[in-house]
């Protein structure tokens, strides 16, 4: 599967639109990603961006950000003339907002694709995350798909049983490519305060400790649909960024690691040309998909007994 956006380098920078500065700046060409809602949810309530352990990272910062006017009127008039994809990360309460915020992307040209976050809480529902069943998945795939005819990429969310039938639904409905995986569900408890450490109790989930789980979601996503999937969860290096592609992500997103090396999409960039050279790929679409499955009992139980 391709992508109808024309990507510079298969790797996507995931940075959130700060309330401070353009911090989403690259001037390197990459892939930007950006994150937008319909409504100003900028509360004033305590929160913990807290690294649980080197390379890992557990969240209650949601979505900040003062709306989808402020990013049209200030932001992007400021942006646009960068040249890069840039990706706006969609998210909303109920359909409406999606709707109404994909509908406003839309009329900004240089925006040249949206991703919509299905892992949000459907309020009109009792709270239950969109996309955490195949109906309320496809519900707002199918009704952004009618006002959005730009590139639509939906993140799934991990914290379901079936990943793969998600994909599927959202895919029938219009869906131009998937992205996975959303951050996992987690919690830490300080024992001596006898407090949960976030101020939300529970928080997301990513960094390191995810990629086993992102890597086998991928996996079984890219093989149930005929639609790009982009791999994210957990990408640190080169070879994590290699193990998704060769998984069946035609790209792959970095988020937490920037964190730690601000620098990381470029050494990635840098360490897949450098893989591809060793190995002799002519590109990277030659290496997506490519894992070569244990042929026999007797190949697995040589591996093994190395």
């Amino acid at each position: 599967a391709r992508f109808r956006l024309q990507m510079h380098d298969n790797v996507d920078l995931l940075v959130p639109q700060e309330r401070k500065g353009l911090a989403f700046v690259n001037d390197d060409g990459g892939q930007q990603g950006l994150d937008l809602t319909l409504e100003i949810q900028l509360q004033k309530r305590l929160f913990l961006r807290r690294c649980i352990r080197k390379g890992d990272m557990l969240n209650a910062v949601g979505l900040q950000n003062k709306g989808v006017e402020y990013f049209a009127e200030h932001i992007y008039p400021q942006i646009k003339d960068i040249d890069t994809n840039m990706i706006v990360n969609v998210s909303g309460a109920c359909i409406e907002d999606y709707v109404a915020t994909a509908e406003r992307i839309a009329a900004l040209e240089n925006i040249t694709a949206i991703e919509l976050n299905i892992s949000c809480p459907n309020v009109k529902q009792g709270g239950m995350a969109f996309g955490t069943s195949c109906e309320g998945a496809a519900s707002v795939v199918k009704a952004v798909r009618q006002v959005y005819p730009k590139t639509l990429i939906v993140k799934l969310s991990p914290n379901v049983t079936d990943i793969a039938s998600i994909a599927c639904a959202v895919e029938a409905e219009g869906a131009d490519s998937v992205s996975l995986i959303n951050t996992l569900m987690g919690m830490s408890i300080d024992a001596e305060r006898r407090r949960p450490r976030l101020s939300t109790i529970t928080g997301g989930l990513s960094g390191a400790c995810v990629k086993p789980v992102a890597l086998r979601m991928v996996w079984q996503v890219a093989k149930a649909v005929k639609i790009p999937v982009i791999g994210l969860g957990g990408i640190s290096s080169a070879t994590d960024a290699i193990e998704f592609l060769l998984a069946g992500a035609s790209a792959i997103q970095i988020g937490t690691a920037n964190f730690i090396d601000p620098a990381i999409t470029v050494k990635v960039v840098d360490g897949i040309e450098e893989y591809l050279t060793r190995h002799g790929f002519k590109s990277v679409n030659d290496i997506v998909g490519a894992l070569e499955l244990f042929l026999c009992v007797e190949e697995l139980l040589l591996v093994s007994s190395r």
